[in-house]
């Protein structure tokens, strides 16, 4: 007869709690090295921001003109240097041309928004004091707070104004840097994702390739759907200005289009500066009709335009994007809250697509169904090749939580790390 092994007992309590300590000990440390990481590179971008942001902007407006370009050589049989040059100045002279069509009404009306804003906010206070919802000790505090601020801001102001020569060349710059990286990534973009397989090899590169082109898709859908609905609010805007009678009805249609480019941020000051305009030119009754206005086109674009438009495209949630454009304009201004949207959205792009490969060599069942197709076979999950999957001795080190099994032994990990 041969004796019956004896199964180990169940661990002691401080067994498993020196687990659990030493696994939350390793992950914690994993996860301050990737903070880390993330601050350095922060640091690196904000310093390579001036060479960065025209490289950007470059991008953006390649997402819109590239399908032009590619129009031209494949139906106009031009060649890839004359597409893009004949798309770029075609674009800057339809641009030059609408600059001149409305600079005249805009640019002689733009003083007067801001003066019939500050009068309209006057004309409010007085409104709160005389109606007793707001004492007049509140408001005069207020009033002196703002003015205290303007007056400690007078030095920075001053100081302004005398680098403002340096500010224009440095914006002059950053534009014909911009235009000629456009020029070149509209001729030589369709090189760059097959030299790129070719650079970085076929597992490796596939991944990259697919990786970029739904990042490339979700910018460029991104910046045109942006724009079409911008120019929507912007046309029922200006139409509800006009209709009312308000004097400036084209140049807070036009701050409508630009505005619309910050997600719900722009769209909120802009139709605050409308009502303000109307409640200065006709009264509080074409002040609460463009309120309605405003309202209602917000309405029509959160509920309709951009989930319908946008929904393929971005897959944010209005929260994310409120909390995106937030942090942008707190860190990099105007420029910031601008980027801040397609920037976030280029993030989940790659959490997605990671978690989709997690999901597939896990093999969990229903796995994405985006992780098939792209850059790969139709149809076919993108695998790496023999040398990039994990060997079975890397394999059988990887970690697990305290109080799990190992499902290739069927024995419960010991405290101590024992079989």
């Amino acid at each position: 007869m041969t004796a019956s092994i004896p199964h180990p007992g169940p661990p002691s309590r401080e067994r498993v709690i020196a687990r659990g300590l030493e696994w939350t000990a390793r992950w914690s440390g994993r996860w301050i090295l990737i903070v880390i990481a993330l601050w350095l590179a922060g640091q690196v971008l904000g310093r390579m921001w001036t060479i960065l942001l025209p490289v950007v902007l470059a991008l953006i407006v390649t997402t819109v003109l590239a399908p032009i370009a590619g129009f031209l050589q494949r139906w106009m049989r031009l060649g890839p240097a004359l597409a893009a040059a004949t798309t770029l100045v075609g674009s800057l002279a339809l641009i030059t041309g609408l600059i001149v069509a409305i600079a005249p009404s805009t640019i002689g009306q733009a003083g007067a928004i801001g003066d019939d804003a500050v009068a309209g906010l006057d004309r409010i206070s007085t409104w709160l004091r005389d109606s007793n919802l707001v004492s007049g000790k509140q408001i005069d505090t207020a009033v002196d707070a703002v003015q205290d601020k303007l007056t400690e801001s007078a030095s920075a102001i001053a100081s302004g104004v005398l680098v403002g020569v340096s500010t224009i060349t440095s914006l002059l710059v950053t534009l014909v840097v911009t235009l000629i990286l456009t020029f070149l990534f509209l001729k030589d973009g369709p090189r760059f994702l097959p030299w790129l397989r070719r650079i970085a090899g076929p597992s490796v590169g596939t991944h990259l390739a697919e990786l970029l082109s739904r990042a490339w898709a979700t910018l460029g859908g991104f910046i045109r759907t942006q724009a079409l609905v911008s120019f929507i609010d912007a046309v029922f805007i200006g139409l509800g200005l006009v209709l009312v009678g308000v004097p400036l009805a084209i140049p807070l249609a036009v701050l409508t289009f630009f505005g619309g480019f910050v997600p719900i941020v722009g769209a909120f000051v802009v139709g605050a500066i409308a009502v303000l305009v109307a409640l200065v030119s006709n009264g509080w009754v074409g002040a609460l009709i463009i309120l309605g206005v405003v309202v209602a086109v917000q309405q029509l674009e959160g509920n309709v335009l951009s989930p319908w438009l946008q929904s393929r495209s971005m897959q944010l949630h209005a929260a994310v994007v409120l909390l995106s454009v937030a942090l942008g304009s707190a860190l990099f201004g105007i420029v910031g809250a601008f980027l801040a949207v397609p920037v976030t959205a280029m993030i989940a792009v790659v959490l997605r697509y990671l978690d989709e490969q997690v999901a597939i060599h896990a093999g969990e069942t229903g796995a994405p169904a985006a992780a098939t197709g792209g850059a790969g076979e139709a149809g076919q999950p993108l695998e790496p090749s023999q040398d990039s999957r994990p060997r079975a001795d890397e394999d059988a080190t990887t970690e697990a939580p305290p109080g799990t099994s190992d499902p290739r032994s069927g024995t419960q990990d010991d405290p101590e790390g024992r079989p």
